[in-house]
């Protein structure tokens, strides 16, 4: 670890070798967590109700694989992973998606905000079930707070 020089003439050397020993130790101090996935049974029947009730007829909820993950520093509830046409083509398999719910920011939710994040993930899925993924702000429909509560509503007036 860098010491600091003891030079009198150079007191800023001093002060940025000593902020870096700090920024170190702090960085070394984190916790670092193990990430762990397991596939999640649960979430692929909520996908396959949401497709079913809202007649989301493009996507196949077979393509569609579901993780619950543990040990991530991320803050968000839930992604979706795309399968590029790269690898489509390289391996011989046709479009899939993965979606990945963080445990820690989502098995605590009531059902209802649980199907709201199911609902937003399966919009960013393009209407030709390509492998890629819709922005929140594209040429069509944005992915919205607003547009998610109305195919939540609209798929609880279905049941």
């Amino acid at each position: 670890m860098p010491q600091p020089s003891g030079n009198i003439l150079n007191p800023e050397e001093d002060e940025f070798i000593i902020e870096l020993t700090l920024f170190r130790l702090r960085r070394k101090s984190k916790k670092t967590l193990k990430m762990d996935w397991q596939k999640a049974p649960d979430i692929q029947e909520g996908i396959e109700k949401i497709v079913e009730k809202l007649e989301l007829k493009y996507i196949d909820p077979k393509r569609i694989v579901s993780f619950r993950s543990t040990g991530s520093s991320s803050r968000a509830r839930a992604r979706i992973w795309s399968f590029p046409k790269v690898w489509q083509m390289a391996l011989n398999l046709p479009a899939h998606y993965v979606i990945e719910v963080l445990s820690q920011h989502y098995d605590h939710l009531s059902d209802d905000d649980r199907t709201r994040i199911l609902i937003h993930e399966l919009l960013h899925i393009p209407s030709n079930f390509s492998g890629s993924l819709l922005p929140h702000r594209g040429r069509g429909k944005r992915i919205d707070a607003r547009r998610v509560e109305s195919l939540f509503q609209e798929m609880k007036a279905k049941t």
